[in-house]
């Protein structure tokens, strides 16, 4: 009986040894106007280009107008132009199937056996199919898709004054959905960032350095470049005298500019705002925020922000603010980057003995998220 069992097992073990290896996926092949011919993989295409990984020359981008003929083993969903996607919608007629594209004429021949056929100059995207249909049916959580960095920096001398300095920062957003291919829905943005610092000498007073600042925004899309929004920003600067401001508001948003490199956003909204000063003099004001968002993402990763806000106040003209920054993220090494900041804060009616401008410049290191 034993004898058997062992019989059975050598002869099962032999059989699977003997078994083919599963079939490996066919190629894609890309075909130039000149007749050269790249093998490899279809990743994508956005409107005039096409992202293919050659097994020879890595990931190339090539030009609609330079391909004479592309075949696909795998299916892939073309996006029209003028298309309008929302998460969970019937996708029935966005064209799915295998690729072949001649004649600058995409045809998909979907697994049903049914054929489909976009012209080039129609389509606006192209994707593979699994990732088009899992991104249409995805539920994304609260705790899902956040991105932004964190942002230190510190500094301390022992001599005949003794000086400790810190910054750090958190940016953090979440816009949805990721896809750039489906229009925006929601936006979430919140900020933090504290600087604080202390020079002490035997016999004299301490100086001190103490600012944070902190945002929270929650954006809404009503079309692709409008949007209307709500935000909650805290303030305090004992350099003003600024104990704590606070200011709740609301208005609308429009995104002026924007290409895969870079956006700018013009925003304005009505606020109620609280300062306590330090000197005990307290007040609440109504006021319009005016700010606008420019951000550009060069070659090699590099990362540029500018903002500027200025906030008048309807119910005294005398207390009207403004705040100015612009930052710079330079990569070192994968996600950490060398950080340089500088940011403008003005205050027109601070208690007696403060300037009305304090200007920060930070260096430091960050670390991106995502």
């Amino acid at each position: 009986m034993v004898r058997a069992a062992l019989l059975a097992a050598c002869a099962t073990a032999l059989l699977y040894s003997q078994a083919p290896p599963a079939a490996k996926p066919q190629p894609d092949v890309l075909i130039f106007t000149d007749g050269e011919k790249l093998i490899g993989q279809l990743k994508s295409a956005k409107g005039d280009s096409v992202v293919f990984k050659s097994d020879m020359a890595g990931e190339v981008t090539v030009a609609w107008s330079k391909i004479q003929e592309l075949r696909t083993s795998h299916p892939f969903a073309v996006i029209g132009k003028n298309a309008k996607l929302v998460r969970h919608m019937d996708v029935s007629q966005v064209p799915q199937g295998n690729v072949t594209m001649t004649d600058q004429k995409i045809a998909l021949e979907a697994a049903a056996g049914a054929s489909r056929t976009v012209p080039v100059a129609d389509a606006g995207f192209m994707l593979p199919a699994p990732d088009f249909e899992k991104a249409m049916t995805r539920n994304a959580g609260f705790f899902d898709d956040w991105g932004g960095a964190v942002t230190a920096g510190a500094s301390v001398v022992h001599a005949t004054q003794d000086a400790s300095t810190f910054t750090g920062g958190i940016a953090l957003v979440r816009a949805e959905p990721t896809e750039s291919w489906l229009p925006p829905s929601t936006r979430t943005l919140l900020n933090f960032s504290v600087a604080y610092g202390k020079v002490t000498q035997p016999g004299s007073a301490d100086i001190k350095t103490d600012i944070f600042h902190a945002g929270l925004e929650e954006d809404k899309y009503f079309s692709p470049r409008v949007f209307g929004y709500g935000q909650a920003v805290f303030d305090h600067n004992y350099a003003q005298g600024l104990d704590l401001q606070q200011m709740y508001g609301g208005g609308l948003g429009w995104t002026a500019y924007k290409t895969g490199a870079a956006e700018l956003d013009v925003k304005a909204a009505m606020s109620y705002i609280d300062q306590s000063f330090s000197a005990g003099a307290n007040q609440s004001l109504i006021g319009s925020t005016f700010a606008e968002i420019y951000t550009r993402k060069f070659q090699h990763g590099i990362l540029l922000n500018e903002q500027i806000a200025v906030t008048p106040a309807w119910n005294n003209s005398r207390a009207y603010f403004g705040a100015g920054g612009i930052s710079l993220a330079l990569p070192v090494h994968k996600r950490l980057s060398v950080a340089l900041a500088a940011l403008d804060t003005f205050l027109n009616d601070p208690p007696p003995t403060f300037r009305k401008n304090s200007f920060q410049f930070t260096a430091g290191l960050t670390y991106a998220l995502k």
